[in-house]
């Protein structure tokens, strides 16, 4: 079997970690359990290109459990859990290539390494498997029937290029069910962000300043939790929708810029390039913390930051010092301005990731099932599918809701009952 991983000597470790988060993820092991007695993903090879963390093994394992002939690479530099990778590869016999702090260069040959595998299916997080196959691997698109994309930055792109009319296969975007977003990127994030904070900087959060980049579903939630934990938010935005929640929600809400000057902790979370620039290094106080929790650390212009340096030092694993040139203040960026709950920390909760990894296999299924159907565009789950995962994971907590009586039914669907 073809592999790169870091040790292989770790896998026994990983092998007890992936265990350990499959109890947290019942929804995917009925899913699981359903797959292993049907396969309705026989005779697929399905290409994944995720962060290999111990809950994406439980998402390889249902996947290959229903079927498929799996292969998976890293999404992200700095999210592998290397004893996981080497997990997958010796106890769960699926073809895996990624190490922890992998260069660019390997990044992308680890990508084309899985692409090798001439996929039916892909599955994506941020959307760098589809790109390459669009722009260098293209005589693989014959043989693809559709794919999946779990994130914001990834449904992004892959909606420009649909807008665009170069999507070459159908996509389903798993970021936009409402079990993955609304549970995934609200409290997944919010709590996963602070902790990767926690772990590379030990400082207290209560009492300060802490600057919240973009008020979407995962700035949502780390607003929640930073407040939570007695910071100062302060929220910026461009969408007026979105300052307004913000500011309903108890939060202050100003340009970037000034609050770049009274920060002492910054978080973007947008999937944009560059929220925080120069201009702002610039005026940031004396030991200000900068971090991204989006999927890409162009969020943050680091180059910049390079540039504006006198000199730049590791202070703590994860934590780097820049002392600028002008005036010798400091600012400590974590995690190389990558997803800082996947550098420094271990990422989401299983839990959470029970409901996005059991929309990806169902999406996977219903692809298979509907392919013929789909023009090649982006296309949002089922809201059945969304329903039922939902139910499933109250089952799981065991907790019971009402039902329509046939009386409420009719009512529901009637226009002649009024005042």
């Amino acid at each position: 079997m073809d592999f790169d991983v870091k040790d292989l000597s770790l896998a026994e470790k990983g092998r007890l970690r992936i265990e350990w988060a499959g109890k947290e993820m019942p929804v995917l092991k009925l899913i699981k359990e359903r797959f292993l007695k049907e396969k309705p993903l026989k005779g697929m090879r399905l290409a994944a290109c995720l962060h290999v963390t111990s809950e994406t093994a439980n998402l390889m394992d249902t996947l290959a459990g229903g079927g498929a002939e799996v292969m998976i690479c890293a999404s992200n530099p700095l999210s592998t859990q290397d004893d996981v990778a080497a997990s997958l590869v010796t106890h769960f016999n699926i073809p895996t290539f990624a190490i922890k702090g992998e260069d660019n260069e390997t990044y992308y040959n680890h990508l084309n390494r899985v692409l090798d595998l001439k996929p039916h299916m892909t599955m994506d997080d941020g959307a760098d498997m589809v790109s390459a196959i669009h722009k260098t691997r293209q005589e693989l698109l014959e043989g693809i029937i559709g794919g999946t994309e779990e994130t914001t930055t990834g449904v992004i792109r892959l909606k420009a290029m649909a807008k665009e009319g170069v999507l070459k296969y159908p996509i389903i975007a798993v970021n936009d069910a409402m079990t993955k977003h609304f549970f995934d990127n609200r409290y997944g994030t919010g709590q996963s962000t602070l902790d990767g904070i926690l772990r590379a900087t030990n400082i207290l959060i209560a009492g300060k300043n802490f600057v919240v980049c973009g008020y979407g579903w995962c700035g949502k939630g780390l607003a929640m939790r930073a407040k939570g934990m007695g910071a100062r938010v302060i929220v910026t935005e461009i969408n007026p929708l979105c300052a307004l929640e913000a500011t309903m929600d108890g939060f202050d809400v100003m340009p970037i810029l000034d609050a770049a000057s009274v920060g002492h902790i910054f978080v973007t979370v947008t999937g944009d390039i560059n929220v925080i620039d120069a201009e702002h290094f610039g005026v940031m106080m004396d030991g200000a913390i900068v971090a991204n929790s989006g999927h890409f650390n162009a969020e943050l212009n680091i180059n910049a930051l390079e540039v504006m340096a006198a000199s730049k030092r590791q202070i703590r694993e994860f934590m780097e010092e820049y002392t600028l040139s002008n005036g010798g203040r400091r600012i400590y960026l974590l995690g190389e301005g990558r997803l800082v709950n996947l550098a420094a920390a271990e990422g989401h909760p299983a839990a959470v990731m029970d409901m996005s990894f059991a929309n990806q296999a169902l999406s996977a299924e219903y692809m298979i099932k509907e392919c013929k159907n789909l023009q090649k565009n982006v296309y949002t789950i089922p809201e059945h599918m969304d329903m039922e995962i939902a139910r499933l994971k109250l089952d799981s907590m065991g907790i019971k809701i009402d039902t329509l009586t046939q009386e409420q039914e009719r009512y529901l669907v009637s226009w002649q009952e009024g005042t």
